[in-house]
């Protein structure tokens, strides 16, 4: 195993122990009251900041893992920010609702007259309704940027692995262009040994010839 996968293992193996935390912590939530389910709900939140520090972590150390072997720890990622995303939006859900809770408790306790109550608890609902949609939405942005984050990430390995090619191909023309020198290097020497050997066959030749014509003139005197 090389040294990516290695510390994209140890971010692993820390998010695993932060979540079961959140996760025992969050169902413990709905049995509390008062300032315990108050302190529950900042020691959950806590704890949910610190993993998501560490799925941050783990999404930019997925970059220093071979290609080959990135599929199964991106799945992975992905399935870690989806539950972490919901055990956020349960946690919030919670701290809403415990949010409700003091201010109409506060309502009760006051004095004040029953349409000023009634106001009150009317602003109160427009107010939560809007709160809750207003995290909905900053979930919804977190989901986008963390699969903008991966889209990103693959298309750099994808870019990477082109590179990789375009680089072996300059290679490997540079390579064929080494061969065609040494191919024609052995040509033009080819060439040279033909018409070396055509001149010496053809001065063979002249000789012969006028050696025959020396033995005939010899003859006939």
């Amino acid at each position: 195993m090389d040294s990516g996968s290695e510390l994209f293992a140890s971010y692993e193996a820390d998010f695993k122990l932060v979540f079961a935390d959140i996760k025992q912590k969050v169902d413990q939530i709905p049995e509390l009251t008062g300032e315990a389910r108050k302190a529950a709900i900042h020691t959950a939140e806590r704890a949910i900041d610190e993993a998501d520090e560490i799925i941050t972590q783990m999404s930019l150390e997925i970059n220093n893992i071979p290609s080959t072997s990135k599929t199964k720890p991106r799945q992975r990622l992905r399935n870690y920010s989806t539950d972490l995303d919901s055990a956020r939006g349960s946690l919030l859900k919670f701290a809403q609702n415990a949010d409700r809770e003091a201010l109409l408790g506060r309502r009760n306790d006051s004095t004040g007259s029953g349409d000023a109550v009634a106001g009150q608890r009317q602003q109160l609902l427009k107010g939560t309704q809007s709160l809750e949609r207003s995290s909905q939405r900053l979930l919804e942005s977190e989901r986008i940027a963390r699969d903008t984050e991966n889209i990103g990430a693959n298309i750099l390995g994808d870019l990477g692995r082109q590179r990789e090619t375009i680089v072996h191909t300059h290679n490997t023309l540079n390579d064929s262009e080494q061969v065609l020198d040494r191919s024609i290097k052995t040509l033009r020497g080819m060439a040279r040994r033909m018409a070396t050997n055509r001149m010496i066959t053809v001065a063979i030749i002249t000789v012969l010839v006028l050696l025959i014509l020396a033995v005939i003139v010899s003859k006939f005197r």
